[in-house]
């Protein structure tokens, strides 16, 4: 049994302030790179960093589901610029591409030379992860993921040193995050807990993060979606789950949801919180004859009383199901996803590192039938 979380954690309403104080004291350094997208600068939440510092060097090229080739321009970039510290801003895509273009100021190649657990010969140079979103998790885990176009295919590079050096944890930072995104993160961050908690890697302690994830998140899911500036209280509970349940997965992994979605993200370029959403609750009903108990234990961490785990554990994935519609989660009709590719979307979702750790074993005909029961009820 493993647990390691040596990311350095500041939570808390307004903490994005205190961002130079923390660079002073930690790290002294003078050369700095912010990672992060075009969507984040104009909306204004780029400057709350600038300001701060005012000399700090931006790269704003990240796109979702960030390319390979947008990693390896950054990296070359780098290489002249010789950052100390990079800071990413933004959603699960932005914290990503930070630490692989940290990765990449020490070591030589391209991103895709480092694809796998371990690849890389030096320590990437200091994170400071500051999240945007409420799903991501990735502002305390150990992976980086990024896709290869060419190949079509979401490569996952990891190893303890990609954790980043500081998570700066602001809630207040999700008040001008429109509702639709909060939905497809929160739903996200849902997702990481629920698979936390139920794949074969689950240990005693990840458990004690996904059950109080869910505890945070299942309560303020709706309340942030409908009102984010206003609830204040979910504001945070639903920030705090999503990193929670990034600590998580993050120490044991997720599975077949996740599977599905990188497969569908690396076709179709959908944003990772809107696939995990789209399949999460067909994946369970999948799942559910050999995740009965631990369903059970999670629907009643949600409000569901039943004492009957077959019962509670069905009326878990309803729930999810409703939670889903209540706030205009897309159907795989709705992405567009073509019957044609389920075959190689299944392909994928099998050869993804997470399918062993899958509560149920997955293949490649399993992946096919959820895909066809989700287009027939869509």
């Amino acid at each position: 049994m493993r647990f390691y979380v040596p990311t350095r954690i500041f939570f808390g309403s307004g903490t994005i302030s205190h961002l130079k104080e923390i660079i002073d004291e930690r790290f002294k350094a003078s050369r700095l790179l912010l990672v992060t997208d075009r969507g984040i600068m104009e909306s204004g939440i780029a400057d709350k960093v600038i300001s701060q510092l005012p000399e700090i060097h931006v790269f704003d090229e990240v796109e979702q589901n960030p390319k390979y080739t947008t990693i390896n321009r950054a990296g070359e970039w780098v290489d002249k610029l010789k950052p100390e510290v990079v800071i990413g801003l933004g959603g699960g895509s932005a914290l990503d591409a930070a630490k692989a273009i940290a990765l990449l100021a020490t070591n030589s190649g391209k991103i895709e030379d480092y694809e796998g657990k371990e690849k890389y010969i030096s320590p990437p140079i200091p994170v400071i992860a500051i999240p945007t979103t409420c799903g991501t998790g990735s502002e305390v885990t150990w992976v980086s993921v990024i896709t290869h176009t060419e190949r079509m295919f979401k490569m996952s590079i990891k190893g303890p040193d990609l954790f980043p050096e500081v998570a700066l944890v602001d809630p207040d930072l999700l008040i001008s995050l429109p509702p639709d995104l909060i939905a497809s993160t929160g739903m996200d961050a849902l997702t990481h807990a629920i698979e936390a908690y139920t794949v074969k890697a689950a240990t005693f302690f990840t458990d004690i993060f996904a059950r109080k994830a869910l505890e945070l998140i299942f309560p303020s899911i709706e309340r942030a979606y409908k009102d984010i500036k206003g609830e204040k209280v979910a504001r945070e509970q639903i920030m705090l789950g999503s990193m929670l349940a990034g600590i998580a997965f993050g120490n044991s992994d997720v599975g077949s949801v996740h599977c599905l979605s990188e497969a569908v993200g690396s076709l179709y370029d959908t944003p990772h919180g809107v696939a995990n959403s789209v399949f999460l609750p067909f994946v369970m009903e999948f799942n559910l004859p050999v995740a009965k108990d631990r369903y059970a234990e999670i629907a009643r961490l949600g409000g569901i009383e039943e004492e009957d785990s077959d019962a509670a554990a069905q009326k878990l994935i309803q729930k999810i199901k409703a939670l889903s519609k209540s706030m205009n989660i897309p159907s795989l009709r709705d992405l567009r996803i073509k019957e044609s590719d389920f075959a190689d979307i299944a392909e994928k979702a099998y050869q993804n590192n997470s399918n062993p750790s899958n509560p149920r074993e997955a293949g490649n005909k399993d992946y096919i039938a959820i895909l066809k029961k989700m287009m027939h009820e869509s």
